[in-house]
């Protein structure tokens, strides 16, 4: 497949996740609907089942929409990444059913703000609906790809996402959007699913589907040069558990340069 076929099956994935949540479907049955992808051939292979919804705790699920929290498809908790503080501008890359973007909102108070960008009508249209429930009124979902944000430069404090990078088929672009849109002395704290050094694209591709993030995973290594090479400093990348095998949910942290 080429990249706009990649891309309009990453949609499609998210559409049908979107639909499955509003009908009222539990996180458990949206994860089996996303990973049902069909785009490589991941026989044999099982996700690890730390994706999605039992990545937060009960204290940060109270309060927020059911929806918001059933709709969570990602690999870890970019919020607790982050270490996000009042006051602070926060953007959210491939904010899917909202759940980041209205806990980043109650972490950066009124002072702050959070912004949300998705490419798909239907994630947007729920994490619409899930803010409005929330009383959530520092926060927006802007329709946009994450390889060229529809924000202006210099314009938040942090970034995060939830296993999205991994998805893109142009990740360079995303690494330099992440940097332009942050202020000098701004970060990123993301997670995402990283490859072992070691493995070949062809390796990853093996191991699962790309819309079901997995095949389309950066290297460690590749993920800290290509930071490095936008102009972040302090990169770190550390992995927190293996989703397949040699494939890891990660941490990902970096600085720009003031």
């Amino acid at each position: 497949m080429n990249a706009n076929d990649v891309k309009e099956l990453v949609r499609q994935r998210y559409a049908a996740a979107a639909v499955q949540v509003a009908g009222g479907a539990p996180n458990e049955q949206v994860l089996e609907v996303a990973d049902d992808s069909g785009c490589c051939d991941g026989s044999g292979v099982e996700v690890d089942v730390r994706f999605g919804a039992g990545l937060y705790s009960a204290d940060e699920a109270d309060g927020l929409p059911a929806e918001a929290v059933a709709a969570s498809l990602g690999c870890g908790n970019p919020n607790a990444v982050a270490a996000l503080n009042p006051g602070e501008r926060v953007l959210d890359l491939g904010s899917g059913g909202g759940i980041d973007v209205l806990l980043s909102a109650r972490r950066v108070g009124p002072t702050g703000f959070a912004y949300g960008v998705d490419m798909t009508d239907e994630m947007l249209d729920l994490a619409r609906a899930n803010a409005d429930k929330a009383g959530a009124t520092n926060v927006e979902f802007l329709k946009g790809s994450i390889e060229d944000v529809p924000l202006p430069d210099a314009s938040v404090d942090v970034v995060i996402s939830n296993c999205v990078v991994n998805l893109s088929t142009d990740k360079p672009a995303v690494l330099r959007e992440m940097y332009r849109v942050l202020v000098p002395g701004g970060r990123i704290g993301i997670s995402d699913v990283v490859a072992e050094d070691h493995l070949s694209p062809d390796d990853r591709a093996a191991r699962g589907s790309y819309a079901g993030c997995i095949a389309g995973a950066l290297s460690r290594a590749e993920y800290l040069d290509g930071l490095a090479a936008v102009g972040f400093a302090d990169v770190e990348v550390k992995f927190t558990h293996e989703a397949v095998p040699q494939m890891h949910g990660a941490i990902i942290r970096a600085v720009k340069p003031a």
